[in-house]
């Protein structure tokens, strides 16, 4: 395979995806895949044997979960959010969504007849702030201050009740069921009162279930309780947890070269094609690789952009770097390849599929005609 390239393991795929079934078994959650975290449709044939379906973040995202997912399993659902809608866009997302969440009551008494006269069998709900997170960095905070995204106790409106099916939070990112259940406290002590003729609470995203520290068990316990309490349908809809460590993006080194220490030159970017490493940030390991000093030759491993902070970080390795190296940077399928951009004109990275019985397929590789189609 030519390099730069990301790499989907289908069996650690599919290791997610059961342990996302058990929960699914174990408390009667529905689970829905998140787009904005994991979108890679050669996939959706394993995805869909063991999720309900797509949560969309907007009418591409949706009409992906239509064309793509729903054509392995006619029954999954398409749920879209959107901060807000426009008109030609609701009109479109009503043909092909199950589920449309809004995110404040004027968009919502805006569209409701507009979408039920579209899609008379369309469920309708109402994205919630309940102002509680421990979100790790404010970028990723849904509830911090002046948050956009979802409705305060504040700005509810009552009348909303006559239209909705459900009621939505999404308070999480990377985090464990004890930070759910902090969330879950606020929401209910403000929001229950508004529950008893829903069918459903949407949970969303955020829940690292497949991390290995992750209390599954106490997962399984909030929704099962919380189903108990209130007769509703409970939905989960992680994104990052599905493509948790499924696979890594493998590059090749172009270049070193000595400026007060070892750097070395890559045929990647971790502005273009590792954003988050950048917009968390976080440190993201090398294959091989140890700390600075841990090893006995230390290098600064650049992307291959003008961006003078296109740096991945620093490491060590056993072996001075040469021209041709391979540099596999791990877990890099989550919110990799979908945020991903053609800065500069690099090339985007191939996407490459290992399946589950082995043999390993070049999905989709990349080229001038991709940079040059969405300019003008």
């Amino acid at each position: 395979m030519k390099t730069p390239y990301y790499l989907c393991e289908e069996e650690l795929l599919e290791k997610n995806l059961k342990l996302l079934d058990y929960v699914q078994k174990q408390s009667g959650a529905k689970i829905i895949l998140a787009l904005k975290g994991f979108a890679m449709h050669s996939t959706f044939g394993l995805v869909s044997k063991y999720l309900k379906g797509c949560t969309a973040s907007g009418l591409h995202e949706a009409r992906l979960a239509y064309e793509e997912f729903k054509k392995h399993n006619d029954k999954a659902e398409v749920h879209t959010y959107s901060p807000a809608y426009s008109e030609d866009d609701i009109k479109e997302i009503a043909k092909i969504s199950d589920h449309i969440v809004f995110n404040s009551p004027s968009q919502l008494f805006k569209y409701a007849n507009l979408v039920k006269s579209i899609n008379q069998n369309i469920s309708l709900s109402l994205r919630i702030n309940p102002e509680v997170s421990a979100s790790p960095k404010d970028i990723y905070n849904p509830c911090g201050l002046y948050s956009r995204l979802g409705t305060t106790l504040k700005n509810f409106d009552e009348s909303v009740l006559e239209h909705i099916d459900g009621l939505n939070f999404h308070a999480l990112c990377e985090q464990d069921a004890d930070a759910l259940e902090e969330v879950l406290i606020a929401f209910e002590k403000n929001f229950s009162k508004y529950f008893a003729n829903l069918k459903y609470i949407n949970f969303g995203g955020g829940h690292h279930i497949t991390r290995k520290d992750y209390d599954v068990e106490k997962l399984i316990r909030l929704v099962k309780s919380f189903k108990e309490r209130y007769n509703v349908d409970v939905y989960l809809e992680p994104g990052e947890a599905v493509g948790w460590e499924v696979g890594y993006l493998v590059s090749s080194v172009l270049d070193t070269f000595n400026n007060g220490m070892n750097v070395a030159i890559l045929d990647t970017s971790a502005e273009a094609h590792m954003p988050d490493t950048l917009a968390m940030p976080y440190r993201a390991e090398v294959r091989g690789a140890g700390e600075v000093g841990e090893k006995k030759y230390t290098y600064r491993l650049g992307g291959n952009t003008c961006l003078a902070g296109d740096i991945m970080g620093d490491y060590s390795f056993d072996e001075p770097l040469k021209a041709g190296d391979k540099i596999i940077f791990e877990d890099q399928i989550h919110y990799t390849f979908v945020k991903n951009t053609t800065f500069n004109g690099i090339k985007l990275p191939s996407l490459v599929l290992k399946k589950l019985d082995g043999s390993v397929e070049l999905v989709k590789e990349f080229g001038y005609e991709d940079y040059r189609d969405r300019l003008s």
